[in-house]
């Protein structure tokens, strides 16, 4: 009998290699797994069952490495991709790790740390081209502040759009075809980052140069740090038309960055959020920005991977059923009536319909005494959610 949730290649499951590669390490403790070289990785991505493999440049080829250890492992690293049938759709750039970085890498007050930041970017570009990217994350970790006396909030957001415009047209001139998807964070590792939401972000990307090229990948625990819905956020970038990537794991909200597994902690917004994606036909990578408990061993992290995969996949199995649901669409029908009769007075402006508009006269008591039905309509997402519907 066919396992309903085992993941296929047209699921696009994808994990970064700093996912799976985490050796557990925490503020207050030692790594727990050995570290595994970035090719080893990509064949137990494979065995979990996953689509592709996504990078930070540090994550494949060392900061410091030589031309020759560079090459010895991109060989390794491409013949397992060739092995497994594992592909690399996004690539990224680790612009906090280093300690040159310590005050930011575009926002930094130092020009040079600047230049050298946008150097690094263009080689890792280079390397997610070579690879098979088309998708490129800008996660700016150190783009913020601990301090609001060290640096000046309006040249910070200056220094960044002037880095992403000159990446834009970097991107132009190698015909690499880029989309650029830019990852909000409230806070951590700085005390405040900047562009902290998915929302600061769609209204930074029409002030760049090539708006159009720039979309934004937003996370479920960086939205939760803030004490946001994901869904909402997910949703404005979607409408906006700027859903280039999204980052899937689960979080406990306001706290510090968990990376839990997907559904680990709320199964209902994972709920919401998967169907969200169904029923509009997102089409990107469903990448799974997480890592294991660091009480795992490798068998554990491969049971991460797949737990990550399956949860999406029953939860949208779960979410067929939702929309097949003959009491649950009729409430819904009925919540969303409407006989067309605000037609005339509602949609596009015009002076006439705008005079009838304030002319017209509602029974407020009457529709305010309506009972909407959220409460059932809720239960029976739970019901759906505990298996008995």
């Amino acid at each position: 009998m066919e396992d309903l949730y085992q993941p296929k290649p047209e699921h696009r499951f994808t994990f970064g290699l700093w996912t799976v590669g985490s050796v557990g390490r925490d503020p207050f403790g030692a790594p727990v797994r050995q570290a595994l070289q970035p090719w080893e990785l990509v064949y137990l991505l494979a065995e979990a069952g996953a689509y592709g493999v996504n990078f930070h440049d540090d994550d494949l080829i060392p900061f410091g490495a030589s031309a020759s250890e560079r090459e010895a492992i991109l060989k390794r690293f491409k013949q397992a991709l060739k092995d497994t049938g594992l592909v690399v759709p996004m690539a990224t750039t680790n612009l906090f790790g280093h300690p040159i970085f310590k005050d930011g890498a575009f926002t930094s007050n130092d020009p040079r740390v600047r230049a050298f930041a946008l150097q690094k970017t263009m080689r890792a570009m280079d390397l997610g081209a070579e690879l098979g990217a088309k998708v490129y994350v800008f996660w700016g970790g150190r783009e913020g502040v601990d301090t609001d006396a060290a640096k000046n909030p309006v040249d910070a957001i200056k220094r960044f759009r002037e880095a992403i415009n000159f990446l834009c047209e970097y991107n132009i001139d190698q015909g690499y075809g880029f989309k650029f998807a830019l990852e909000a964070k409230p806070n951590e590792p700085r005390g405040d980052i900047y562009f902290p939401t998915t929302g600061a972000y769609l209204a930074f990307i029409n002030t760049l140069d090539h708006p159009e090229m720039v979309g934004v990948n937003p996370e479920v625990a960086h939205e939760h740090m803030a004490g946001l819905n994901f869904l909402h956020a997910v949703a404005q970038a979607w409408e906006a038309g700027k859903l280039f990537h999204i980052d899937l794991n689960d979080q406990n909200y306001v706290r510090f960055d968990q990376d839990w597994r997907f559904g680990a902690q709320n199964l209902k917004q994972a709920f919401f959020l998967v169907k969200f994606l169904e029923d509009v036909g997102y089409e990107g990578s469903r990448h799974f920005d997480a890592h294991a408990y660091r009480t795992e061993d490798y068998e554990g992290v491969k049971d991460f991977a797949r737990g990550c995969m399956r949860t999406y996949l029953v939860l949208k199995e779960k979410a067929c059923r939702w929309n097949a649901d003959p009491e649950i669409q009729g409430l819904l029908q009925e919540v969303n009536a409407d006989d067309g009769s605000m037609l005339p007075y509602t949609g596009k402006y015009s002076r006439k319909k705008a005079e009838q508009l304030k002319s017209l006269e509602f029974d407020v008591d009457k529709i305010a005494s309506r009972g909407l039905q959220y409460e059932k309509l809720d239960q029976l997402a739970n019901e759906i959610l505990l298996g008995i519907r």
